[in-house]
């Protein structure tokens, strides 16, 4: 079994019905495995909407569509669109069963990432759930021209591509839901010793220098 590095972590990330059916799984998978995360579990699946609701969890509480609804209301009124829903609540509830529908529409591919400080990185490399709003080299931003305001408009859920866990907490209660146990690989890559280990240099010189 592979030794356990300082600082390594797992986190879920879910390439969702839109990114596979644009047949952009690959380019997805590969800038994960470009920025050095290991992969240890894999697969394609389709969410029920049980499991969907099950993924957001508390999330998708009154507190969580207030806000949601929220941010709608302010992305019409920005725009000059009439809001259509009595309240923020009503907006947020109506975006939340999109969201969960979008979940179950279709095939996903989810998979769990392993590296130091896999959390942050990934959520970096992903970008801000609105596409519109995310950094340029993101996989939201680079991806899809789609953004909240265009997803209301069409009373659906955004299409923005990926899903990865928010923090530690949210990735154990994730990958558990995800994947079992007897789905995910310990092994070591090469490349570990690059990223990693403190003696590579040395190591590396005394090889390639023949000392």
């Amino acid at each position: 079994m592979a030794k356990k590095l300082p600082h390594q972590e797992r986190t879920l990330v879910l390439i969702k019905p839109d990114g596979v059916q644009r047949g952009i799984v690959g380019d997805i998978i590969t800038r994960f495995e470009h920025k050095g995360l290991k992969i240890v579990g894999l697969k394609i699946t389709v969410a029920s909407e049980e499991l969907a609701a099950k993924h957001y969890g508390s999330l998708l509480n009154d507190e969580w569509c207030k806000m949601a609804g929220a941010g709608v209301r302010e992305a019409y009124e920005a725009h000059g669109l009439e809001f259509k829903w009595k309240d923020d609540l009503a907006a947020g509830i109506a975006a939340r069963d999109n969201l969960i529908g979008f979940m179950a529409c279709g095939p996903m591919v989810a998979m769990i990432l392993e590296g130091a400080d896999a959390i942050k990185h990934v959520r970096n490399m992903v970008g801000f759930r609105d596409p519109v709003k995310a950094d340029a080299g993101t996989i939201r931003a680079d991806f899809t021209v789609d953004s909240a305001l265009v997803a209301c408009a069409a009373d659906r859920a955004i299409h923005n591509v990926v899903h990865a866990s928010g923090n530690v907490v949210e990735a154990e209660e994730e990958i558990a839901l995800w994947f079992t146990g007897q789905e995910l690989v310990n092994y070591k890559l090469v490349m570990a010793d690059i990223l990693y280990s403190p003696e590579w240099n040395n190591k590396r010189r005394a090889l390639i220098m023949g000392e």
